[in-house]
């Protein structure tokens, strides 16, 4: 993950909430952090598919290939 440097933020701000008696603010910021890991791995899954040539009709192609038709 490129972006996972946004997970270590959050659970920093959930840290503090924590540790100052802020306990909805922690539970809250620990729901964030697993919706923003979710959402950054599936980004990083449809980086990889886009890179690998997976297509909307699910079929693999190399660059530059084409089905036979």
């Amino acid at each position: 993950m490129r972006n996972d440097w946004i997970l270590d933020v959050l659970t920093d701000l959930r840290t503090f909430a924590d540790q100052n008696g802020l306990k909805a603010s922690a539970e809250q910021l620990a729901d964030t952090c697993l919706v923003v890991a979710a959402e950054l791995s599936n980004k990083d899954q449809a980086v990889l598919s886009e890179q690998a040539g997976v297509h909307g009709d699910g079929v693999t192609r190399l660059s530059g290939c084409y089905s036979a038709s």
